[in-house]
């Protein structure tokens, strides 16, 4: 009774057009009001959870993400990239390919990327006589690897949630990204050969080398993360606090993307991002809580035993239902809205919380290019002042990529497990 009454509550509320945050703190207060439970305990609960060293990484990479955004950071990687791949026919939507890895692997964040990259990228290729679609398909996919290479801020939070180690999910999360990456990469080789887009000049290679060492110290951030977490130097918190002060040196001495009078400013939009991000963290953790305790979870593992349902078509089902709820939510809220009911099931059925990390961010990495809700979607229509239709058919051919990219890291584990296990064991 008390799950279809969070349902209507929920969704209508979501109609009503409240923002995320508003509806999962009123549903998780009625729940607890209709429980029985004093509203004190709620706030408690949420203090205690927020009390979490990994979860103060969280608005340290964002501040990172945004100090890089600002701070021309995403230039110097377009440039590395355009100075390797000059020659080659379409290699302006190969720079985007692996600009917006290189760029994710310092932003943690899919929209992020998504737009840092599509303020520069778009207008290159539109003008280079590139299809619009194209263009817009292109970056709007591509943006959506920073949400599983590593620092990304949706393990992080998978990490408190599932209480699981935050280092063995961003390892996890390397070879899966490299692969969507390799994957969108042929495609746009491909379609680049079938559709004759134009040649991009090839570079001395005094120039290349010139080029690539302007773009060293942007590519300081990620090292610095993963070589301090990995060689045990840093915790996690403690690598994105020093991820957030190299970026905010790099950009504001070495690239001047913005002047130092600037900087409170742009501190001042990360911690709006930030906020924005813990708010919905807190009452999705307050509901979460309530589910908890209301023992739906417990009944969930009792249901799923009993259906006699093999590893591989629970897999199968948790897919479709993440692809229909990415199409009404946004990536944080499903994360924190599914995960603590899923969790509990993951041992029962064999499969490992680790490899569920990644099937799950990619499900999330697909939420953000499909309709209705995907926020890469409205930044590129926005920054394009396209519609969102012909953003849609531009993505289209990426999503089915994104799609068989999901089914082979849902059914061959080792891709996931493999780095992990090398670095952790088994």
């Amino acid at each position: 009774m008390m799950v279809i009454l969070f349902l209507v509550l929920f969704f209508g509320l979501l109609a009503a057009g409240m923002p995320i945050f508003l509806v999962l703190g009123l549903c998780a207060a009625i729940l607890y009001i209709a429980s029985g439970e004093p509203l004190i305990g709620v706030a408690q609960v949420i203090i205690d959870h927020l009390n979490s060293p990994t979860l103060m990484s969280l608005p340290l990479f964002v501040m990172a993400a945004t100090f890089m955004r600002h701070g021309g950071v995403a230039k110097a990687l377009v440039d590395l990239s355009a100075a390797w791949l000059g020659g080659i026919r379409g290699s302006l939507g190969l720079v985007t390919v692996v600009a917006c890895t290189l760029f994710a692997a310092i932003s943690g964040s899919s929209v992020a990327t998504a737009l840092a990259m599509g303020t520069i990228l778009l207008p290159a290729m539109i003008e280079k006589g590139y299809p619009r679609s194209f263009a817009l398909g292109v970056v709007g996919a591509s943006g959506t690897i920073g949400i599983v290479i590593p620092p990304s801020l949706a393990l992080i939070l998978y990490g408190i949630v599932a209480e699981q180690s935050v280092p063995r999910l961003f390892l996890a999360g390397v070879l899966p990204g490299l692969l969507q990456a390799a994957v969108f990469f042929a495609w746009v080789w491909y379609d680049a050969r079938r559709r004759k887009f134009p040649v991009e000049p090839t570079l001395p290679i005094a120039e290349r080398f010139r080029v690539t060492a302007r773009a060293i110290p942007a590519l300081i951030v990620p090292a610095i993360v993963l070589v301090g977490i990995y060689g045990g130097v840093v915790t996690v918190t403690e690598a994105a606090a020093i991820a957030a002060v190299v970026s905010l040196l790099v950009s504001l001495i070495y690239y001047q993307g913005f002047h130092w009078s600037e900087t409170l400013w742009v501190v001042a939009d990360a911690l709006k991002s930030a906020g924005a991000i813990m708010l919905i963290v807190a009452t999705a953790l307050a509901f979460g809580h309530w589910m908890t305790a209301s023992g739906v979870p417990a009944e969930l593992v009792k249901w799923v035993l009993a259906q006699h349902m093999a590893p591989w078509q629970f897999l199968l089902a948790i897919n479709v239902l993440l692809l229909v709820l990415g199409c009404f939510l946004e990536v944080i809220a499903t994360l924190l809205l599914v995960l603590p009911i899923l969790a509990p099931v993951l041992p029962a059925l064999g499969v490992d919380p680790v490899h569920f990390s990644i099937i799950f961010t990619h499900n999330m990495e697909i939420a953000l290019v499909h309709p209705p809700v995907g926020l890469n979607l409205f930044v590129l229509s926005t920054i394009s002042h396209a519609p969102i239709g012909e953003v849609v058919r531009g993505v289209l051919p990426f999503l089915l990529l994104l799609l068989t990219v999901l089914m082979i890291i849902t059914y061959v584990p080792a891709l996931t497990m493999w780095l992990p296990h090398l670095v952790y064991g088994n």
